[in-house]
């Protein structure tokens, strides 16, 4: 998260208290209004920590798309 509040700070000329405070309300607001099972990957996207990431995106597709073919409704 700090490359991200660097970013808001050389982009926007913001302190870096500011910027801190700036990307915490959008990370808040991110996981308030994102699907369950992505928001509460938000940090360790954030943090670049994507490694579980992958794997949990593939079950949860591989499941809906079961479902859509298996003819189950």
């Amino acid at each position: 998260m700090n490359e991200l509040v660097n970013l808001v700070v050389q982009r926007t000329g913001l302190s870096q208290e500011d910027a801190e405070k700036a990307v915490a309300v959008i990370v808040d607001v991110l996981k308030q209004r994102l699907p369950q099972p992505v928001a509460n990957h938000i940090e360790a996207i954030l943090a670049g920590n994507t490694s579980t990431i992958g794997a949990e995106a593939g079950g949860l597709l591989k499941g809906a798309l079961g479902g859509l073919f298996s003819g189950n409704k």
